[in-house]
């Protein structure tokens, strides 16, 4: 059963339409019925609150405005990742990373180009006009 704090990906009519996290699960007034709270995972961000049964909440089909839905858990797979090995011609499965190494931030070639740089776009804008007046 999906519970508080899964993610799902919700279907219409067997199409993906919107992924949301489970913020809480609690029962309805009516016998067999739970109020499932959903951050739908779109832009903009949005709560909705939906009144569905277990077997619902668990990926049974069920219809909302005429459209059948489904509920669907997803579950994030298991990384493996493949390394090369300096001291052997195979790669073998590592573990993920779990911590990174400070990287020593240096300096661009060259200080006045203006690639790269970053601006406002105040600033770009203003420039842009100074540039088209002349």
């Amino acid at each position: 059963m999906a519970t508080e704090n899964d993610i799902v990906l919700v279907y219409m009519e067997d199409s993906p339409i919107f992924f949301a996290r489970i913020e809480s699960i609690w029962a309805d007034v009516k016998k067999d019925w739970f109020n499932v709270e959903l951050l739908v995972l779109q832009i903009p961000v949005k709560v909705v609150v939906w009144t569905l049964k277990d077997i619902y909440i668990n990926g049974t089909e069920f219809f909302m405005g005429g459209k059948r839905m489904r509920i669907e858990v997803v579950n994030a797979p298991h990384q493996n990742f493949i390394t090369d090995n300096d001291d052997d011609e195979e790669s073998e499965l590592k573990e993920p990373v779990t911590h990174l190494k400070s990287v020593k931030k240096t300096k661009p070639e060259s200080e006045d180009k203006e690639s790269g740089r970053v601006v406002s776009i105040a600033a770009f804008q203003k420039k842009k006009k100074d540039n088209q007046s002349d």
